[in-house]
């Protein structure tokens, strides 16, 4: 479980967060939502560690990010998967050497049991006749499947996913979605997920945080998020017309 305490975050006049309280449950899809410059990007760097928070807390576990020793931020990254908006694979190394990056920087693990965890993640993520190629050799739908087995090559407790559905078409987006949700609940991960995405609103959410100008303004699962009366979340969501579609189906669903 990851909590955040009254947060908050500026940088020079300008306020990004602003006492933002929220709890990451483990075993769950935790999706942060909202705007470009809602502030959803920015609270998942301080949640890795990328960015200091001005004040407030982040616990993982009970325990205070600010006062980790050096050793014990080292031993929390190696517990720390991340699945960027891109993919960011290295391109002058194939599929097994990106997905094998991780246990070279973090574990003294022989060549073989190295190789045996990568191909236990690749057939994970359902990736065949693949160890050898290149990123610019495979589909954007193929290289998220890359990124995500190198995400969950050390056996994280944490995964974080900045917009995984990012350039891919809606029936990858679906796998993807899928691969993420069910690796969260066989590994029993806390997943933080920052999305647009309405279909993983929908289909993955099981904790949603609405963010508003440096604000939490709604938090709730995927189905009361249909029956919401927050105007400023309606005016977002109700933007998709997959959520128009979505939100009547749920509707007939409990009318029956």
């Amino acid at each position: 479980m990851i909590e955040l305490k009254e947060i908050s975050k500026s940088f020079g006049a300008k306020t990004v967060l602003k006492k933002v309280n929220a709890v990451f449950e483990t075993g769950k899809n935790n999706l942060v939502i909202g705007t470009s410059g809602s502030g959803k990007t920015v609270l998942m760097k301080i949640l890795i560690g990328l960015e200091k928070f001005d004040s407030g807390e982040v616990f993982y576990e009970g325990q205070a990010l600010s006062k980790m020793t050096p050793n014990e931020l080292r031993l929390l990254r190696t517990n720390i998967g991340m699945l960027f908006q891109g993919s960011a694979l290295f391109d002058s190394k194939n599929v097994i050497e990106n997905v094998m990056f991780p246990l070279d920087m973090f574990t003294q693990k022989t060549r073989r049991e190295k190789l045996r965890r990568v191909n236990e993640v690749l057939a994970e993520v359902n990736i065949k006749d693949a160890n050898k190629k290149f990123p610019a050799e495979l589909s954007g739908g193929m290289k998220k499947r890359v990124a995500l087995a190198r995400a969950i090559v050390l056996n994280p407790k944490y995964l974080f996913c900045d917009e995984p559905n990012s350039g891919l078409d809606p029936q990858t987006s679906l796998v993807i979605d899928k691969l993420i949700s069910d690796i969260t609940k066989e590994y029993n991960i806390t997943t933080v997920i920052n999305t647009h995405d309405m279909n993983t609103v929908m289909e993955s959410g099981d904790h949603i945080i609405y963010m508003l100008r440096g604000e939490k303004n709604w938090e709730g699962s995927s189905r009361e998020i249909v029956f919401s009366d927050n105007e400023n979340l309606n005016s977002f969501i109700f933007a998709s017309q997959f959520f128009q579609k979505a939100r009547q189906k749920v509707m007939e669903e409990e009318r029956m």
